[in-house]
């Protein structure tokens, strides 16, 4: 905690983590439930969404990574951004105007609008990161029974009712298998700050000792926040029960 650079950055990724967190995981259950669908070329479609996934991994990631870095050394070289901001793309930026101008004339809090805004900025890391949930979330959805599904029609259940009373409950143990999944993945991300930071520290002359109390600490509050995820996703678990 003497570091001035490792408290700042872990709550950083935390704060990025609750934002992100939710984002992949609707995400990834309503490609789950589009691809789940009966239509033509299916299998296709699914290999196409999972696709980024295989991108990402492996050495395309890290040629990935090298020329990220490499571009905002030339940039801080160049004098065209500072040490320590922030980029933007020219996507980014439209995606914000074009946000910014939507939400502009409504009564809508700036916190929900700069959050609209980062997923859709983060859009591509989003997809990168939603291929192995969307798999999980396409075994739960084909583990109903169609009888159930069968049952609400006849009963005259609409497509939403028939979401949130059948498909929302029986998806739900896989809604925490995605989200303490996600939480791993984000904390051992490559790309991640904070796991970057104290592997530069560990590098450096005499840092041993420190990066191994910081490894510690990251551990430490890994498990935290999986406990925290998990107690609070398990108590909204739905969990069938079969007459033996």
């Amino acid at each position: 905690f003497v570091d001035t650079d490792f408290v700042p950055m872990l709550l950083s990724s935390i704060q990025s983590l609750v934002f992100n967190i939710p984002a992949i995981i609707i995400f990834s259950l309503f490609m789950a439930i589009l691809l789940n669908q009966k239509m033509r070329g299916r299998a296709v479609f699914r290999a196409i969404f999972f696709i980024p996934v295989i991108v990402s991994t492996g050495i395309i990631d890290s040629i990935d990574i090298q020329n990220m870095l490499a571009q905002n050394q030339d940039a801080i070289a160049g004098g065209s951004i500072e040490i320590g901001a922030t980029t933007s793309s020219g996507s980014d930026l439209i995606s914000s105007i074009d946000i910014g101008r939507l939400f502009r004339n409504m009564a809508i809090g700036e916190g929900l609008v700069e959050y609209v805004v980062g997923i859709v900025s983060n859009v591509y890391a989003i997809v990168t990161k939603s291929g192995v949930q969307m798999l999980i979330f396409l075994a739960g959805l084909q583990s109903i029974s169609p009888s159930i599904y069968e049952s609400c029609h006849i009963d005259g259940a609409s497509a939403w009712e028939t979401f949130w009373k059948i498909t929302f409950p029986m998806i739900s143990p896989m809604i925490l298998v995605n989200a303490v999944y996600t939480v791993i993945d984000s904390f051992t991300s490559q790309s991640n700050n904070v796991m970057q930071y104290i592997s530069k520290v560990y590098s450096s002359a005499g840092g041993n000792v420190k990066a191994t109390a910081m490894s510690w600490i990251y551990f430490l509050l890994v498990i935290v926040i999986l406990a925290a995820v998990g107690g609070i996703v398990s108590a909204f678990v739905f969990y069938q029960r079969k007459d033996t």
